[in-house]
């Protein structure tokens, strides 16, 4: 599927299906990529980001996993532009529950998430 929205165009590969009003919407599997360099790769329902995929930033940011509603929820890996990553569990794109972080430094971190706390995160020790 490719379509023009507005002067902007969109670009997506696909697959699609009628709503009952006419309107084509993405459901299954497929990529989008916007104008601005951000692509997804991964499952569709009722036109938004729903099941697992890819989505890639022109920063360098990057987030695999579970997706709702176009928000990162459930199990992800998100790579950071700096490097660091993290991998645990996502609520509505917020860091929340049990996870590893691994800074910029090659640093790892495990315990719980908080959104923007991470009350007794422990540096983990390899010797």
């Amino acid at each position: 599927m490719a379509d023009s929205e507005s002067a902007l165009e969109v670009v997506g590969d696909g697959e699609c299906t009628r709503t009952t009003a006419g309107v084509l919407e993405r459901n299954g599997v497929g990529i989008h990529k916007t104008p601005n360099g951000i692509t997804y790769k991964g499952n569709w329902q009722n036109d938004k980001m729903n099941g697992i995929g890819r989505l890639e930033h022109p920063s360098g940011a990057v987030y695999e996993g579970g997706f709702t509603n176009n928000m990162f929820h459930g199990t992800g890996t998100y790579i950071f532009p700096n490097g660091a990553k993290y991998t645990g569990s996502f609520n509505e794109n917020k860091l929340e529950g049990e996870g590893e972080f691994v800074d910029s430094h090659g640093l790892e971190w495990k315990g719980k998430f908080l959104f923007t706390a991470a009350p007794g995160l422990q540096l983990k020790h390899t010797m």
